[in-house]
């Protein structure tokens, strides 16, 4: 059977009553690796870069450099690197997983603001395709490193657009208040010094405005003023041969607003803002490659009296999936093994902190203790958010292609966390 990657298929779906992951009982992975546990589905992953890529096959040769930082597993960024994506960065740690995963050097780009003299080391040597640079220090800093490593520093300058780009605050980088990237009316005077710096070559440009956009406008807000810089700089006789666009592109957690533009939609508004640029394009996917990839999987702990609703406890708590505390996030909750029964309800975790709550007044489906309980779209900027808060073990991670399955991260339980701690000999006890 061949399959549509204009539009990607759900790999969690009801079979005999039962939640699997692509052809995979959950329960059977929470027989064998206990709750709470990530599971990801490889099927969703590549569905999702193939749909990415036919929207932007008019572009010519575009780098797609997935996102690490939503996903930083190995096997995640295997998954993708078979797709033949390559790597966004942010530090050196970053790097190094890339590589380990087997991404190419030369088809990774580093972004963020605060880049170590030892991390600038790390990729030079590495060799790889660009660092986004995000102030006049930054590319100074980056010029001393390149020169005492005799290497060039491909690069090019994050651009502050002063864009709102109409999601959560926490994730808005394009603002002009911003941290992030130098401001639009800055660029000329930053170019013409950076390129007078040894070591560097001066061949990009990029912007990034933020996470979870659900409109196409601030994108093109965006990319206007790029391409009017992009014109200007060459004029100033600089030669700018790459475009870095960042990413953002929305996913549809709650079904309720209208759903995020379709890749193809975002394909055909960048042909047309990019037309005679003349660059090669890069572009940061990261949540719409992997967030509905992936689930977190639960079990009820008990279900508690409440004086309006009842209390749904499971054993997921806000240190394995942080969103829902930091962004007010909504996910979508399901039984593994749902009854047809609903109930409305608060789903909250063991935290003990009042933060520790998934959802107030959640219409669901009826659980009681010891039933299955998944979140979903939960593949990004998720687990790698996870933390063990109350001495809590640090949640697995597993991977299912098909019929089989892998963990790709063992639970860390509290005796290695234990273990990892150090007494001084002058509280050393027998």
């Amino acid at each position: 059977m061949t399959r549509s990657i204009s539009r990607v298929a759900d790999p969690f779906e009801l079979r005999g009553g039962v939640l699997h992951c692509e052809d995979v009982p959950l329960p059977e992975i929470a027989a064998s690796v206990g709750t709470p546990v990530y599971i990801y589905s490889s099927l969703a992953m590549r569905d999702h870069a193939r749909a990415l890529r036919e929207a932007l096959s008019g572009l010519g040769d575009p780098l797609i450099a997935y996102a690490v930082k939503a996903n930083p597993n190995a096997a995640v960024i295997a998954t993708l690197g078979a797709e033949g994506l390559g790597a966004d960065i942010v530090s050196g740690g970053e790097l190094a997983r890339a590589l380990a995963a087997g991404i190419p050097a030369d088809k990774i780009v580093f972004s963020g603001v605060g880049k170590t003299r030892e991390e600038m080391g790390q990729a030079l040597e590495a060799g790889i395709c660009q660092f986004n640079l995000e102030s006049g220090a930054e590319a100074e800093l980056l010029s001393e490193v390149a020169t005492a490593l005799g290497r060039e520093a491909r690069a090019g300058f994050r651009v502050n657009p002063g864009v709102e780009p109409g999601t959560h605050a926490k994730i808005s980088t394009g603002a002009a208040e911003s941290k992030f990237g130098i401001q639009a009316s800055e660029a000329l005077a930053e170019y013409a010094k950076a390129a007078a710096l040894p070591g560097l070559r001066m061949q990009g440009i990029a912007v990034h405005i933020g996470s979870q956009l659900t409109s196409l406008a601030p994108f093109e807000q965006a990319f206007a003023t790029v391409g009017a810089l992009i014109a200007e700089l060459r004029i100033a006789g600089h030669d700018i041969t790459l475009a870095d666009l960042g990413g953002g592109l929305g996913v549809r957690y709650d079904p309720a607003p209208p759903a995020p533009p379709s890749p193809a939609d975002y394909g055909a508004m960048v042909e047309r803002l990019t037309r005679g640029w003349d660059v090669r394009l890069v572009f940061e996917p990261g949540r719409f490659l992997v967030a509905n990839a992936g689930v977190l999987l639960t079990e009820v702990i008990r279900v508690k009296p409440g004086v309006t609703h009842p209390f749904v406890i499971v054993d997921a708590a806000m240190n394995d999936l942080m969103r829902p505390t930091l962004y007010d996030a909504w996910h979508a909750i399901e039984a593994v093994r749902p009854s047809g029964r609903r109930i409305t309800t608060n789903v909250v975790g063991p935290v003990c902190e009042t933060g520790d709550t998934f959802a107030l007044a959640r219409e669901m489906d009826a659980v009681e203790a010891g039933d299955l309980v998944v979140f979903r779209s939960a593949g990004a900027y998720a687990a790698t958010m996870a933390s063990t808060y109350n001495s809590r073990p640090l949640t697995p991670e597993v991977l299912v292609d098909g019929d089989k399955w892998a963990i790709i991260r063992p639970r860390i339980d509290v005796a290695r966390l234990i273990a990892g701690d150090v007494i001084p000999e002058w509280l050393a006890h027998d």
